[in-house]
């Protein structure tokens, strides 16, 4: 099966803002793929925070001009080049962010991303190297293994990836309520920690109790110390911080505990006195997503575990902006996604 319409895609150029996107027409994939190339059709993508700073020009990566936008998207292998071994038509796959980071220490090399320096998934059909997919599990939809690459990975890694091993009955805070967050307490109930969440809002507090938070803690007042008092004065072990609050994660910290520093969803960075990291003896990791060999690792423990990412609301593939827009705005309680077809 080969492309015979031309292809449609949504453009972004860095600081062009939502109203930037463009759809365009692309000439049909050829029948005859390159080696090591696999034609997929998209089913779904959905938005990540980094989309948006894609289209206010604050990403902290390179992003080409006029790329193809979004970096996170699932669907279904049409075709693939000689040479390709890991995947057949039919398979269902999602891509990584980072295709070229398969595993070890993030490089240089390792750097292109989808969405960015190369071309995104928010297209009715893409070609990528096979290195670039990973199978997506068995137990999800395509619209819910398009939720995966940016901020699921990002969480198993900021949970997973830090060397010391997860233990069961460790306490972990995962800040906000926004994409990272909400797979750190979904991941973080199923490898037995006890799970503390930040929020604002009541409504919220009790949907995060609900997909697994063992106690929600409310952000607008002196939080870390409501931490140590949960944790008998000792503090956690882990806190995720996705809001730019490492002042506060630190404070609520155990002494030699780990902070993972996802980003800061304000935009605002709060000034840090370096003894606060001294004074609990405290890793800081910034986390940049994850390698695919993490990617695999997290796609086998979302199937083991029949875990279900919560989907907020789902445009169809001609409401892009409206999705964008959406996004910006309503603070959803779960991811955004972008149906294709």
């Amino acid at each position: 099966m080969t492309s015979i319409q031309p292809i449609r895609a949504w453009h972004i150029t860095s600081g062009a803002g939502i109203e930037g996107l463009t759809l365009r027409e692309h000439d049909p994939v050829p029948a005859a793929l390159a080696p090591g190339e696999v034609h997929v059709a998209v089913h779904a993508v959905s938005l990540s925070f980094r989309e948006l700073l894609v289209a206010r020009g604050r990403y902290v990566l390179p992003v080409k001009p006029d790329v193809v936008a979004v970096s996170d998207g699932a669907g279904e292998v049409v075709a693939v080049g000689p040479g390709v071994r890991r995947f057949k038509p039919g398979d269902r796959v999602a891509a990584a962010l980072f295709p070229h980071w398969l595993d070890g220490p993030l490089t240089p090399e390792s750097l292109p991303q989808l969405g960015g320096t190369l071309d995104g998934m928010l297209a009715e059909e893409v070609v990528l190297p096979e290195r670039a997919l990973v199978h997506a599990p068995a137990n999800l939809t395509h619209a819910e293994a398009a939720t995966l690459p940016c901020a699921a990975v990002t969480a198993w890694n900021a949970l997973t990836g830090d060397g010391r091993g997860v233990h069961r009955g460790q306490t972990v805070v995962a800040t906000g309520s926004g994409g990272v967050s909400l797979f750190a307490v979904q991941l973080g109930r199923l490898l037995g920690l006890r799970v503390l969440a930040t929020t604002g809002s009541p409504a919220k507090a009790d949907r995060l109790r609900a997909l697994g938070a063992d106690a929600v803690l409310d952000r607008r007042a002196d939080w870390p110390a409501e931490v140590r008092r949960l944790t008998a004065g000792r503090g956690a072990d882990r806190v995720i911080d996705t809001a730019g609050a490492l002042p506060e994660a630190l404070d609520c910290l155990t002494l030699d505990g780990h902070v993972a520093l996802v980003g800061a969803v304000s935009g605002d960075w709060p000034a840090l006195d370096p003894r606060l990291i001294f004074a609990k003896a405290a890793t800081v990791r910034a986390v940049a997503v994850a390698t695919r060999t993490q990617f695999e690792a997290l796609n086998a423990f979302i199937t083991a575990h029949d875990l279900h990412p919560p989907i907020a609301r789902t445009f169809p593939f001609h409401q892009a902006r409206e999705a964008y827009h959406h996004y910006e705005s309503a603070d959803p309680f779960g991811k955004v996604v972008i149906t294709v077809r």
